[in-house]
């Protein structure tokens, strides 16, 4: 082997491993980056939505609440004027 094809497959070789770091290297900066992510926004997040949800949750039982007020209130008032309309006849 001449010096000449020495330094080409040497050159070669380099430009492989260069490569090849370069794309592990991007690799876990990528996975660096995701596991940061997931770690720190996603758990705020879902806590955010939590605590909506709770809210809207406590909505609706106040809600609920009012409706089985009126529903008994009304139902009071029918019974009522039944049981008056029975006592007239």
């Amino acid at each position: 082997m001449d010096p000449g094809q020495a330094v080409v497959a040497l050159g070669g070789m380099l430009t492989g491993l260069l490569t090849t770091g370069m794309i592990c290297w991007a690799v876990v900066q990528g996975l660096r980056a995701r596991a940061q992510s997931q770690a720190g926004s996603i758990p705020q997040r879902v806590e955010e939505e939590l605590v909506a949800l709770r809210d809207q949750v406590d909505a609706m039982q106040q809600q609920l609440t009012e409706t089985q007020e009126r529903l008994d209130f009304t139902e009071r008032l029918l019974t009522r004027g039944q049981a008056e309309r029975e006592d007239v006849h």
